[in-house]
């Protein structure tokens, strides 16, 4: 049985770095997917459920103050403007790994809870995520131009409809840049989810390194997926972009143009 086994050690020692990698991710190649697939769930919905907290809290600190208000009114204002910014400056002024140490371990320590792996991951990225769309969004919609609202006032909305109907639109599609980059960043920043034994990808990926004692070969395979996911990602945010745009070409409808004359807009109106 000697022999055969050197042959294998020998044949093993033989292989080239990509003979390695290829041959590593056959064999853990359901391990590795498996904890992409983990990376792009809470991701996704991570980014989805951030923005959502995000939007509100952007809303809700550009809601206009009223000189004609009760105290109460007023006092219940700075009540909630003083506990949003705590939320935002506490959650972008600390390393998601620390959040995630504090919300996992901290929970079950202090109250006796036990989220699970996966509760826990995505209720970390939504929550981060959120404190950095708060402040993305209440940008966008300041970046309105604040004739529009005095505008959709002079003909009778109130601030909600002027906000749903006139603004949010446009600030939403001021900001999917940076909601795009957002989801790309949560895509690498699940790695740090490692810490609570999220078995997304960065943790599957040590599991395999530690069996297969090829460190190197297996981190490449793990760069390489993370790679397609931000990339392919990226361009289907791009697309989204120029669809959200519209036509470079627009015909005025009920004037005196023909269909051949048109007016060509490059880069929105």
């Amino acid at each position: 049985m000697g022999a055969p086994l050197l042959a294998l050690t020998v044949a093993a020692a033989d292989r080239s770095f990509f003979e390695w990698v290829a041959y590593l991710f056959a064999r853990y190649g359901s391990m590795f997917l498996s904890g992409a697939e983990v990376t792009l769930l809470i991701s996704l919905s991570g980014t989805i459920v951030g923005f959502a907290i995000g939007l509100l809290i952007g809303v809700v600190r550009t809601v206009p103050r009223r000189p004609e208000a009760s105290w109460p009114a007023k006092a219940l204002r700075k009540v909630v403007d003083v506990l949003l910014m705590v939320y935002i400056e506490v959650f972008r002024g600390t390393p998601m790994i620390v959040q995630a140490m504090v919300i996992f371990y901290g929970t079950a320590q202090a109250f006796g809870v036990r989220i699970p792996y996966l509760l826990a991951g995505f209720a970390i990225v939504s929550i981060n995520t959120g404190a950095y769309m708060a402040e993305i969004v209440r940008g966008g919609i300041l970046s309105i131009d604040k004739g529009q609202f005095e505008a959709a006032h002079s003909i009778g909305m109130t601030h909600g409809q002027t906000m749903m109907n006139v603004v949010l639109p446009q600030a939403i599609r001021n900001i999917l840049p940076a909601l795009g980059n957002e989801f790309v960043i949560n895509i690498k920043d699940t790695s740090v989810l490692n810490v609570i034994s999220v078995s997304e990808l960065f943790f599957e990926t040590k599991s395999v390194a530690g069996t297969s004692y090829k460190t190197f070969e297996t981190f490449f395979i793990a760069s390489v997926m993370y790679l397609v996911m931000t990339f392919t990602v990226t361009r289907i945010l791009r697309l989204i972009e120029r669809k959200m745009e519209g036509k470079s070409t627009y015909t005025i409808h009920g004037s005196q143009t023909t269909p051949e004359s048109e007016i060509r807009i490059r880069g929105g109106v």
